[in-house]
């Protein structure tokens, strides 16, 4: 099995240290460190933002250190879109002037990101340019020259820089070649490395051993060449997570500015999720009409040039190229009567308070101008399709990526870009407010990481003038304003729970957040693990107890459930509703959904339907489908028998009662349904199940502070019960508060009036309630037999909470999982309350054979399912009226 990834708490010296340099210098004249000198202000294009100003005091720190070498390997970690390439002008301006330092070595992995850093370095006509003009320092004009090899008979008062990746470099130093850098031109002169995307350059940390022949190797040579050498790098994505790269990171990371405060502070736009189960036609549609709409209110508010950008998201090249000609056909065909209806048809059924707002707008225009105006902006020369056939960089073409970052000139024409992965690194945008997910897309981790990661770099923030005012920071961030459209980036999705909570888990994983009416509707809930509970012998060396996993046998696979699909009912949402949300909000479908039964797979009639639409999935076809299901003998033994899918009804979820679905419309749904089988079945095919032998797990790397950032505005549906409880006095519980709903609340003062009665303490020293927190990467367990509906569940369950019991000897321990639940969750979730109910019969095999797991079931708002009975019956205690003892349970 593999190794459970251990969280632990990270803590940055550098950090620490700085923070405290920058308290004295400011509040102190003891050890004051001289400022930043001003000159690197005057000579930026940018003002420098209060954070980036930070970045650079730390910096200024270290080298006016007295032993500044061993302070010369360093990293900012700065968020997606919040100026990094702004502070690294900076430091070359302060590197030159201050340290006399005239050589700087930039390198990234990609060529994007060296083309874009040449336009800010290097083209002083280009409107991203980073410097002011001319560059002056103390009286003296400085140039900045692109070079390939650094010359010791250059001018004092030039500065030679070489951009390049870090490949072109590997090859450069390791093949020598005429008028390329060499080894002795590193070593006989001072440089500074400028290492961006530099999560890229840890590949040998990552195996934790270092080869000769990485890039990580490479930096490192390069670095130490010359005593004098600089190497600050610059990432958004540092995996400290990983304990080798937290230890070659702890004291190097000088800044850290993360992206859930800048965008709470305001230098992004806000970021909003639509969700429908639109077609794609009606999805890029709603993105047409809300983008011209901006347009269109720019214009009357005299905002100059304002023009939004659609990025159409697809996850193969096949589907973007298809989406792209289907647009453009839209857009061409469509007429004043087509978009009439259209929006007459949306407002009916819409709950998005910006599509609601962009729609009345619309049917109020002259809507003949309307569609001429939206060809004009629409047509073939406003697209551009991005998924060139190079490994590297956005785009083969230069023209081409020089249209993609140069999107917000006046000049330039583009409106929509369609793409698939080319758009990560290197793309340099602020004009995008709208990324609309085309095609039906898997809906796994993995895709919503990068999904996340493109909404990132899309919620930069456009400055624009209004009122005479240029702003870096949002303006409008109440709804009472149709003008915070300028400001809102909107993501076009798919109205999918399993898709949707994914998405969650990414946003919090890149710590990307929505604002919905203000900031002021947010709080961070903290809890933090009590210091006497860390001295403590079951803090220091307490176990808890998961178990393990193993493969699944193919012969197994003998039916549907051991896929984990039900084989009597399969949901289709067809509503096309569409939704408004933070995009970061947990999956809540508000609209009132009415059931219709499209098929039965054990009616004849329906047949000839459900194997028109296997037809259409290759997947189905036998030589495809029994790799996956070894013991089927033929298609229609799958489609027939009781085994497979011969108890299945499919059926639809739709916005109105009254609606007729056509043979057509039927398949498709028929085919959607066939397309969640698939996903199952390929998902869980030799994948991993839990085993009864149970591994002990230090309580330490369980156990750890923990944030939740919690919305509170109006609109808040699943988090408006989430608050935070003074735990401070209550010692069994092991952090200060308890972020919690009222009923895991309720849990909780139900487990409390068990210790104020002496009941647990009279026969346990240790009682303890551990909070499995989920962001944390609590402990998980693995259901090991399936339940009575045969189906199987693999994706493992965290219970909400750990009661920990230990004797005064550690003779005996009890580790007892329960999960407070919501009504409307038990059937979903039926599963979990039998995998904690099957708890008692396992024996741990661990070095103390003492240890006793026990599972209670769910408990219930108001303790329907009597846990406070069931816990004194398993524990043999006299609590409330119930006398129970170990024999009368055995």
């Amino acid at each position: 099995m593999a190794k459970k990834k251990q969280v632990v708490k990270r803590e940055f010296a550098l950090i620490d240290e700085s923070n405290r340099k920058s308290e004295i210098s400011i509040f102190s004249n003891d050890e004051k460190i001289a400022p930043v000198p001003q000159y690197v202000f005057e000579n930026l294009k940018h003002q420098l933002r209060p954070y980036q100003k930070q970045a650079l005091f730390n910096l200024n720190w270290t080298q006016r250190d007295v032993n500044s070498n061993k302070y010369n390997h360093l990293m900012f970690n700065m968020a997606t879109g919040s100026g990094k390439t702004d502070l690294m002008a900076a430091i070359v301006l302060y590197m030159y002037g201050e340290y006399g330092y005239r050589n700087f070595l930039f390198v990234s992995n990609t060529n994007a990101v060296v083309e874009k850093t040449k336009e800010n370095f290097l083209n002083e006509t280009g409107g991203k340019y980073l410097f002011s003009q001319p560059i002056n320092i103390d009286g003296k004009r400085i140039n900045i020259k692109d070079v390939n090899r650094f010359s010791n008979q250059m001018s004092n008062d030039t500065i030679q820089m070489k951009l390049t990746t870090v490949q072109s470099l590997s090859n450069e130093l390791l093949s020598i070649r005429e008028n390329g850098l060499t080894f002795d031109d590193l070593e006989n002169q001072k440089i500074v490395i400028l290492a961006d995307e530099a999560h890229h350059f840890n590949a040998s940390t990552k195996k934790d051993k270092l080869t000769q022949h990485t890039w990580e190797a490479l930096l490192d040579k390069i670095r130490q060449a010359n005593s004098a050498n600089r190497q600050f790098e610059f990432t958004a994505t540092i995996d400290v997570d990983k304990e080798e790269v937290y230890q070659k990171y702890r004291d190097k990371i000088i800044y850290k500015y993360e992206l859930d405060k800048f965008m709470g502070e305001g230098y992004s736009k806000s970021v909003y999720r639509l969700q429908a189960n639109n077609s794609d036609k009606e999805k890029m549609l709603n993105a047409v009409l809300l983008s011209q709409y901006r347009k269109r209110l720019a214009k009357k508010h005299n905002i100059a040039d304002f023009k939004p950008v659609i990025l159409f998201k697809s996850n193969l090249v096949k589907v973007s190229k298809q989406a792209q000609a289907e647009f453009l056909q839209l857009i061409e065909g469509l007429t004043a009567s087509d978009l009439t209806q259209f929006i007459a048809d949306q407002l009916k059924i819409t709950h998005s308070e910006a599509l609601r707002h962009t729609y009345e707008y619309w049917k109020n225009v002259d809507m003949t101008e309307a569609v001429s105006e939206i060809k004009r902006d629409f047509e073939r020369k406003t697209s551009v399709n991005v998924n060139d056939t190079a490994s590297e960089g956005i785009l083969g073409d230069k023209a081409d990526f020089k249209k993609l970052n140069t999107l917000e000139d006046p000049n330039n024409p583009i409106r929509t870009i369609f793409a698939v992965a080319k758009l990560t690194e290197g793309w340099d945008v602020l004009n995008l407010f709208d990324i609309v997910r085309i095609g039906e897309q898997s809906t796994t981790l993995m895709q919503t990481n990068s999904e996340a990661q493109l909404i990132g770099r899309g919620a930069r923030y456009y400055p624009f003038e209004y009122e005479g005012e240029r702003s870096y920071t949002r303006r409008f961030n109440s709804k009472e304003n149709d003008m915070y459209l300028l400001e809102s980036l909107y993501y076009h999705t798919i109205n999918d729970s399993k898709y949707i909570n994914n998405l969650h888990k990414s946003f919090d994983k890149m710590n990307l957040v929505s604002e919905n009416d203000d900031d002021s509707n947010y709080q961070i809930l903290s809890a933090k693990v009590k210091e006497g509970f860390q001295r403590t012998k079951v803090y220091k060396r307490g176990k808890l107890y998961q178990n393990k996993q193993e493969d699944v046998p193919a012969e197994d696979y003998s039916n549907i459930g051991a896929y984990g699909v039900d084989g009597k009912t399969m949901m289709v949402n067809v509503n096309s509703s569409t939704m408004e949300a933070g995009v970061s909000a947990a999956y809540d479908n508000e609209t009132a959904d009415v059931q219709k039964t499209v098929c039965d797979f054990y009616k004849a009639s329906d047949r000839r339907l459900i194997k028109k639409a296997m037809a259409r999935d290759r997947f189905y076809r036998y030589d495809v489908l029994s790799t996956y299901v070894p013991k089927l003998k033929s298609i229609e033994e799958f489609i027939t028998s009781n085994d497979w899918l011969g108890r299945l009804k499919v059926v639809a979820l739709v916005s109105d009662d009254s609606i007729e679905l056509s043979m057509e419309e039927r398949c498709q749904i028929v085919q959607k349904a066939l397309t969640k089988i698939k996903e199952k079945i390929k998902q869980n095919y030799q994948k991993k199940r839990g085993t009864k032998e149970f591994y002990p797990v230090p309580i330490s790397s369980i156990v750890h502070d923990y944030s939740k950032r919690v919305y509170t505005g109006e609109r808040s549906q699943v988090s408006e019960s989430i608050f935070s409880v003074d735990m401070s006095k209550k010692s069994w519980f092991v952090y200060d508060r308890a972020i919690v709903d009222h009923l895991e609340h309720e849990f909780i003062s139900m487990i409390g009036r068990f210790v104020d009665d002496n009941e647990l303490t009279k026969k346990y020293d240790d009682v303890y309630l551990i909070r499995n927190e989920e962001t944390i990467d609590g402990l998980k367990i693995f259901e090991f037999q399936p339940g009575e509906d045969g189906v199987r569940h693999y994706q493992g369950f965290m219970p909400d909470f750990i009661l920990y019991l230990a004797d005064r000897d550690q003779q005996l321990a009890y580790q007892i999982f329960a999960e407070p639940k919501g009504d409307q969750l038990l059937n979903k979730d039926g599963w979990k309350q039998t995998l904690l109910e099957s708890l008692d019969n396992i024996e741990v095999i661990a070095e103390n054979e003492k240890i006793k797991l026990l599972g209670l079931k769910f408990y219930l708002r108001g303790d329907q399912n009597h846990i406070e009975e069931e816990l004194s019956n398993k524990l043999g205690i006299d609590y409330r009226g119930f006398k129970f003892s170990m024999d009368k349970q055995k």
